[in-house]
């Protein structure tokens, strides 16, 4: 695999009306920069099992992708992930997965039953993820889709384990940011000189005294290249004569 593309699928009805504040979002993104890479796009989205499908299907035809998945795995008639994993990715099938089976009933006992043994039905040829907080296991497909509960205490430390152990660290990603008192047309044609290669985002926003203020970021995982291009806009507010501040 090239360098891999990440993507967050957050499924639950309860954060989009507001119920339940995401963690997610916050984690992944963190988490993936603590090892050289960056989050390609991240979904919220409701318990609707065409939703997921379909949304699953996006994610997996990017090139290289890789998606954690959190939410909608357990054993109640609202949670379709495991279906939706299998028909967007396997044969639309689920199978009994045996280990994660025996760990339910060795955990539950009689209380696995009739209910809470559904959760050992997967998609076919899924792998176990161990979950280290209550025990009840998760499962991925293909090392590249991997789905967990969305209880951040459980699902958070199996994504630090897959980065960990399946997943090579990157090279850094460089990036310089600034922020400048001036509206976003100065420097619009700075922009137009950024190469491939080079991530840049334009902020603009307005000041209290009625004036605006642009946040200037440019990144790169090739340090050269990113400091060049962060010095474009640098040469553009002097000849301007722009005031503007290095962040660190």
């Amino acid at each position: 695999m090239n360098t891999p593309k990440f993507f967050a699928l957050i499924i639950g009805t309860e954060i989009l009306n507001r119920r339940r504040e995401d963690s997610h979002f916050d984690f992944v993104t963190k988490a993936l920069s603590r090892r050289g890479h960056k989050l390609s796009g991240s979904f919220i989205i409701e318990d609707d099992p065409d939703l997921i499908v379909d949304t699953i299907k996006f994610i997996a035809s990017q090139r290289d992708s890789i998606l954690f998945s959190f939410g909608g795995i357990g054993s109640t008639p609202d949670d379709h992930t495991r279906a939706c994993a299998s028909i967007a990715l396997s044969d639309g099938e689920l199978e009994v997965n045996q280990e994660i089976k025996s760990i339910i009933e060795a955990k539950l006992g009689d209380r696995a039953y009739p209910h809470a043994i559904c959760m050992a039905e997967v998609p076919k040829n899924s792998d176990m993820l161990e979950n280290h907080f209550n025990g009840m296991p998760a499962f991925s497909l293909e090392n590249r889709f991997y789905f967990m509960p969305g209880f951040p205490q459980m699902s958070h430390p199996m994504v630090e384990a897959i980065l960990e152990n399946n997943i090579e660290d990157n090279t850094p990603y460089y990036r310089y940011t600034l922020e400048a008192q001036c509206r976003e047309s100065e420097l619009i044609d700075a922009m137009k000189l950024m190469p491939n290669g080079v991530e840049f985002s334009s902020l603009p926003k307005i000041v209290p005294n009625g004036g605006w203020s642009l946040s200037i970021s440019v990144a790169s995982y090739n340090k050269e290249l990113a400091r060049e291009s962060f010095d474009i806009y640098i040469d553009a507010l002097k000849e301007k004569g722009i005031n503007y501040t290095i962040e660190s």
